[in-house]
Order: C-alpha cells, then structure tokens, then sequence
C-alpha cells in the first residue's frame, strides 16, 4: 500500500479508536466532553444535527491530522507506534490547552468565554485549562485516546 493508502486506512482506524474511547469515558461518567457537540455546535444551534455534524467534522479532522503525523514520520525517516504515541501525548497537550483555551473559543460562536455578558446565554462551557471544566478526568482520558490514536497511525502508516 502507497503512503497516501496507508495514512488513510490508519486514520481512520484511529479516529474511530479515539472517538470511541471518548465517548465510551461519557457514557461512564469519566468527563462531561462530547466532541461531536462541542465541535456540531460551532455550525448549529440544534443539538441533534450538531451532533451528526460534528462526528462528521472530527472523522475528517482525524483523517488531516493522520496526514501531519505521517509528514513528521518522512521527515524522521520511520514510523513506529512508540513514535505515532509520543505524538499523541504533544497533541493532547496541545488540544488541551491552546487549542480549547485559545482558538477555539476565538472562533466557536455558541461557546462561553470570560468575556460572555450576563445577558448572552452561551451553548457550550468552556473546556477550561486541560479540559478541567468538563470533569477531572477528562485530560487523562483525552491523553490515553490521543496517545492511542498515535500508537496507531505510527503503526500503520508506511513510509
């Protein structure tokens, strides 16, 4: 299988991986994150399409990052699961603070900032400094599915 091949089957296996170990850490009561609806709300007030949206918008989300994991592994000259993991645990760290903390709540219409007035009534929370707002555990889990999702795609992308 090419480069391109190998980059697409890995992300998806992995987004659907990290997809469904956040979820399953909501249905557990773990965190209160939902990503389909913190990313369908940035598109819609209605909570039923912002969910179908927003699982759509993290799948393709998930298959662009694969492809930033596999420029790293061309540079590095290889790919391997103990590399695509290390990966992970920067894009976790990243997600969990600039990524919710600064950009999107920049740019997510419906979500609270410090800045939200008393009389504008915000859809979404804040995630918060490392997802905290959502739950305690909400970092450790996003950490696991992160590191997951990168032990994942160094494992099956070819280079």
């Amino acid at each position: 299988m090419n480069l391109a091949g190998s980059v697409l089957v890995a992300g998806a296996i992995a987004t659907t991986v990290l997809t469904t170990v956040v979820r399953a850490g909501s249905e557990l009561g773990l965190t209160r994150m939902d990503l389909a609806f913190l990313l369908g709300t940035a598109f819609t007030e209605n909570r039923t399409r912002a969910k179908a949206i927003g699982y759509v918008c993290h799948f393709a989300i998930g298959l662009l990052i694969a492809f930033g994991y596999a420029a790293v592994f061309v540079v590095v000259g290889r790919s391997t699961w103990w590399l695509g993991a290390i990966g992970g645990a920067i894009h976790a760290l990243f997600v969990s603070t600039v990524l919710v903390n600064i950009l999107l709540p920049a740019v997510h219409p419906r979500m609270g900032t410090p800045e939200t007035t008393a009389n504008q009534v915000a859809l979404i929370e804040a995630p918060g400094f490392l997802m905290l707002n959502y739950g305690s555990h909400t970092f450790l889990l996003n950490l696991v599915a992160h590191i997951a999702y990168g032990a994942i795609v160094g494992a099956l992308v070819t280079v």
